[in-house]
């Protein structure tokens, strides 16, 4: 039975549905085989603490040599890093951006450039289950003000799980100089299905980022250089002030620090 509830003051009638049930359609992703799964697990339980410290090159030298199946790159689109980096070494890996229909329009425009720059690379746009407006309709205007952990869920943690279907390894450009929820995080891990989940620039700075961008003259977010060292959707990200933590933006004024992309 779908659990609603009254979000409408004064006595308004309108019933929506709780935030802490998705709607219905797929929304994880399909079972790895046990082949696929024990492998996995294998590779994490040996190279892991390997590859700890690694650079990029030697991360994506490996992934190459001893994933065995699909591998598919996340891109939020706040840089162009890790395309340009799997053209070099993984050329023709799958792209795989969550539009959760909220996203500022630059972002959307680096993606169309993404999509020109590197047309080696098939780029998949992913959606919520819901538009924006029907989630609306069925959960509530502005449900991330209400409930961002319910709205992140529902347009990017399911929608990629969902995707990640045809792969048994995911390349996303987790960094731990990201912040403090971050700072110990692995280059290479499980997600909770058993996929690979790596991560080739885990240990540049921002300063380092930046600087491959300009040397490789890479698609620049404008944002970036507009006080938005990370860039969420347009609705929960403000700018930050120097020397700020490159996150305290996202979900300025309250207690939210992550997604759950990097959690899940």
């Amino acid at each position: 039975m779908t659990t609603s509830i009254n979000l409408l003051s004064g006595g308004g009638s309108r019933q929506y549905r709780d935030p802490d049930i998705s709607p219905e359609g797929p929304n994880s992703a399909a079972p790895l085989s046990d082949e696929d799964r024990a492998r996995n697990e294998n590779l994490v339980e040996r190279y892991a603490d390997e590859l700890y410290h690694a650079d990029a090159a030697t991360i994506f030298e490996w992934t190459r040599e001893h994933v065995h199946g699909p591998t598919v790159i996340t891109m939020s689109m706040e840089n162009t890093v890790l395309a340009e980096l799997a053209q070099e070494h993984l050329p023709g890996t799958d792209l795989l951006f969550l539009d959760t229909e909220y996203h500022f329009d630059e972002t959307i425009e680096v993606a169309d450039a993404v999509e020109k720059r590197y047309p080696s690379s098939r780029l998949i746009r992913t959606h919520a289950v819901l538009s924006r407006a029907e989630q609306d309709s069925v959960y509530g205007k502005d449900l991330y003000r209400r409930n961002p952990t319910a709205c992140c869920r529902m347009r990017k943690v399911e929608p990629l799980q969902r995707h990640l279907s045809p792969y048994v390894a995911m390349i996303d450009g987790l960094r731990r100089d990201d912040g403090p929820t971050r700072a110990e995080a692995p280059a290479l891990s499980l997600n909770k299905t058993g996929r690979l989940k790596i991560s080739p620039i885990i240990t540049w700075s921002l300063e380092e980022t930046d600087a491959f961008i300009r040397e490789r003259d890479l698609i620049v977010h404008p944002l970036t250089l507009q006080g938005y060292p990370s860039i969420g959707c347009a609705t929960c990200t403000l700018p930050v002030a120097a020397g700020e933590d490159p996150r305290a933006g996202r979900w300025a004024g309250s207690a939210k620090t992550e997604c759950g992309l990097h959690t899940d």
